[in-house]
């Protein structure tokens, strides 16, 4: 026990001390009040998110993703059990906005009843992307769910090769994001490129964007489509920096940089300055790549909107897909003022360019994409019935990989790995085992909406349609989906001729529910 009386002795001194520090230092008028014991607080603080969120939290509560939003993607992603007992944890009879689905009765399709039934069905996209401006490359995406746009530099390259495994087991796109094609978007996966505001990957040595090192970058790789960033939900109009601390040889080699230097992401693009060269500039790519080339953009001033559309319907010129980001936040670090208060929310959002474009009739001749918390089964269903043709999820494929929400993506301190360049806590993260956790997850949100849509009567989430939701004003009344957003009843369906060819493509891929053989007496 000898150690025992020498440590008590050290460690008095040692609280003695710090007492001492605390008592004499004057910037914390905690610690000069309540030496020692006040650390106590800021302890707390440090570590508040975690305890809320692992003890205080009720299932429902916890923002960005709750508990049980959390639990369904991480038991999706495991391929444990992911149903939920003893009824739902919304207040449902009091949520002004609560969005109910109605299923029918007898429909078009009989949906199967096993938990697993479709975990594999193919759900491609209802249109053909670039087919309607006759692009060279045009195709049909094999996914209605892809991986958004979140750049390696912000994720680290375990995160992103993890993602890009996982799209290619799972047959759907994967999105660079703005800042380049990294080898760990190389292992498989088919690629969206991303053009930002800095031309990441696609610029020369003064930082203007090359048309010549876009199309190396395309024929080098397996990218099927181009995105020319505009905004996003979590900074909209703001650019962005890398601080030169985190530019490593890898990230500066595919961003097209130098080494430790501040990585600038302007706010504006020098290529193009209104919705005329803006569209001249989407055409040129198209015309050079032969690649269907469309924008993603938050939604704020709808002026943008209705100009762009305006050019589409006059001029013949045009984008092939138009991806709406809601206002809700996403994996890029912002000011907080920008997180919680600039931009539209996705459904309002993409609801009124929706509108903008149908009320021109451009909507059958373009691929709608949403993005924004639209990983989850409930609100992926409501931005299908609303016109989305698919969807892009991030933060959700995120957790998929074995994000915690520590909500430390904008500090470098990610503790599992995914959004740090920390070399020590990236080490954790296996690339081959979260990548068959990524497309166990998108397959099992493909599956769900598969059975919502069976559910409906259809075959296929892309036919659901506005009068299949209805979103409650509280316990008495509901005002149905079409309403709520001042859309026409033919609003939010592809064209005929892509209704019938998806049902047609559906036939057969989906396993069919039913029952016995009916009774002799058996009527109808």
């Amino acid at each position: 026990m000898k150690w025992v009386n020498r440590a008590i002795p050290v460690a008095v001194a040692a609280l003695a001390g710090l007492a001492a520090r605390d008592l004499l230092q004057r910037d914390r008028a905690l610690l000069r009040t309540y030496p020692v014991i006040g650390r106590a607080r800021y302890l707390l603080e440090s570590i508040g998110p975690e305890l809320r969120q692992y003890i205080v939290a009720g299932n429902d509560e916890e923002r960005p993703f709750t508990r049980d939003q959390r639990r369904w993607v991480y038991a999706s992603a495991k391929q444990e059990n992911n149903y939920f007992g003893f009824g739902t944890d919304n207040d449902v009879e009091h949520t002004s906005g609560y969005p109910v689905i109605l299923h029918k009765t007898f429909g078009r399709t009989v949906p199967p009843s096993a938990p697993s039934s479709g975990q594999d069905v193919r759900l491609p996209c209802a249109k053909v992307l670039g087919a309607a401006r006759g692009r060279a490359r045009a195709f049909r995406p094999a996914s209605v769910v892809n991986i958004a746009g979140m750049s390696f530099g912000s994720l680290s390259g375990p995160a992103v090769a993890a993602l890009n495994r996982g799209a290619a087991l799972a047959g759907c796109l994967h999105n660079t994001g703005e800042g380049g094609l990294s080898p760990y978007h190389r292992r498989g996966g088919e690629l969206v490129f991303q053009l930002g505001t800095a031309y990441f990957g696609c610029r020369d040595e003064r930082g203007r964007f090359s048309l010549d090192r876009l199309k190396e970058v395309v024929a080098g790789a397996p990218v099927r489509a181009l995105e020319v960033k505009l905004s996003q939900g979590a900074k909209p109009s703001l650019g962005g920096l890398l601080p030169g601390s985190k530019v490593s040889a890898e990230i500066a080699e595919t961003r097209g940089i130098p080494v430790g230097q501040d990585c600038v992401s302007p706010s504006r693009h020098a290529e193009f300055s209104d919705c005329d060269s803006l569209l001249d500039w989407v055409e040129l790519l198209a015309a050079e790549t032969g690649l269907p080339v469309g924008i993603k953009s938050a939604v704020g001033d709808l002026g943008f909107w209705v100009e762009l559309a305006d050019l589409m319907r006059d001029t013949g010129r045009g984008v092939d897909f138009v991806t709406v980001d809601g206002g809700e936040g996403g994996t890029g670090a912002a000011p907080l003022i920008f997180s919680d208060s600039v931009s539209l929310p996705f459904q309002q959002g993409f609801a009124r360019v929706y509108r903008t474009f149908a009320e021109r009739g451009l909507h059958e001749d373009m691929v709608f994409v949403g993005s924004g918390k639209l990983g989850l089964p409930d609100n992926a269903v409501v931005a299908f019935a609303l016109g989305c043709d698919m969807v892009s999820v991030g933060r959700e494929a995120m957790l998929a990989i074995g994000c915690i929400q520590a909500q430390q993506c904008h500090a470098d301190t990610c503790p599992t790995g995914v959004a740090t360049q920390n070399r020590w806590l990236v080490r954790g993260l296996d690339p081959a085992s979260k990548a068959v956790r990524a497309a166990n997850y998108l397959r099992t949100l493909r599956r769900d909406l598969v059975k919502v849509a069976e559910a409906c009567g259809v075959e296929h989430p892309g036919l659901i349609g506005t009068d299949a939701v209805e979103v409650l004003d509280g316990r008495t009344s509901a005002t149905p989906l079409r309403e709520v957003y001042g859309y026409r009843p033919e609003w939010g369906l592809p064209s005929a001729a892509d209704q019938a060819e998806i049902v047609r493509l559906m036939a057969g891929t989906a396993p069919q529910g039913g029952s016995a053989e009916p009774s002799p007496t058996a009527i109808g």
